[in-house]
């Protein structure tokens, strides 16, 4: 598979990426998973915390020990494949979680972003479950921090976009998808990001890159800097990420401000 390469941006630190060969829908084999490397450092990431999917429910089966067997050998092979390939590059691990029961297990560190208490999750079904701050709010008292991924892709959130701020109070993080910026998934994602991103809701971004296609990583980021908020994508891509991984809580994002040229368009769609 021959990646395809992006324009270089600064160096920044991705936690959302399915790169392990041959446990879920990213890279299906080693060769995938190199090139999904290469893709990234291409697009300017120097830290990468590798996240495949593993259900909150699969962490209390017995069948849970033979799947981390498999995640164990798909993390060597691709450390393997990092040092070779791409050696610039700094690799942890970690797994998106999908919380399909309401108490879930993260006990685990190799779940966890880079070990540290910083756990990538999503709601189950592509939908935000009744009560969903509450369930935010649990993890928090349990000492993990909650890292929600691309609110903007769940079905219905168009209409009660305020649930995003429930969960940053409840002490969630938030991150949203590159390439919602960029239209990959459509209007809709794409709008929500965008008015996610124009109320400050939003901690940091992430590529979600399955290995095949590009990251949109620097896309996104052309799109944000092109309306004058270099220091939005400074803290969105680099800063954030980096703190998240480290275990630190990120730094306030600030509403995208009112200003001429392309932010005033933007902002004119965001408001309808």
């Amino acid at each position: 598979m021959t990646h395809v390469q992006e324009p270089v941006t600064a160096a920044s630190t991705d936690l959302h990426n399915h790169l392990m060969p041959g446990v879920d829908d990213g890279a299906a084999n080693d060769d995938e998973a190199r090139a999904g490397l290469l893709a990234m450092r291409d697009a300017g990431v120097r830290r990468i915390a590798t996240t495949p999917h593993v259900s909150a429910s699969a962490l209390i089966r017995r069948s849970w020990q033979k799947q981390l067997a498999a995640l164990d050998s798909a993390w060597q092979r691709l450390r393997e494949l990092g040092a070779e390939a791409v050696p610039e590059v700094e690799l942890h691990r970690g797994a998106e979680v999908r919380l399909d029961i309401p108490d879930p297990d993260l006990s685990d560190a190799r779940i966890r972003l880079g070990g540290g208490p910083s756990v990538l999750v999503e709601f189950a079904y592509f939908a935000v479950p009744p009560y969903s701050d509450r369930l935010v709010a649990r993890l928090r008292e349990r000492g993990w921090i909650p890292v929600i991924a691309h609110p903007e892709r769940y079905r219905g959130i168009a209409a009660t976009l305020d649930v995003v701020a429930t969960w940053r109070l409840a002490g969630g993080v938030v991150q949203v998808n590159a390439g919602s910026l960029t239209g990959r998934y459509g209007k809709e994602p794409m709008w929500i990001a965008q008015t996610l991103l124009a109320r400050g809701l939003v901690d940091c971004i992430a590529s979600d890159f399955h290995a095949r296609g590009t990251p949109e990583l620097s896309g996104a980021r052309a799109w944000i800097t092109s309306l004058g908020a270099n220091n939005h994508a400074e803290l969105l891509f680099e800063i954030n990420p980096a703190r998240i991984l480290a275990g630190e809580a990120p730094l306030p994002m600030a509403p995208l401000e009112k200003r001429r040229g392309l932010l005033s368009r933007f902002w004119s769609r965001v408001r309808g």
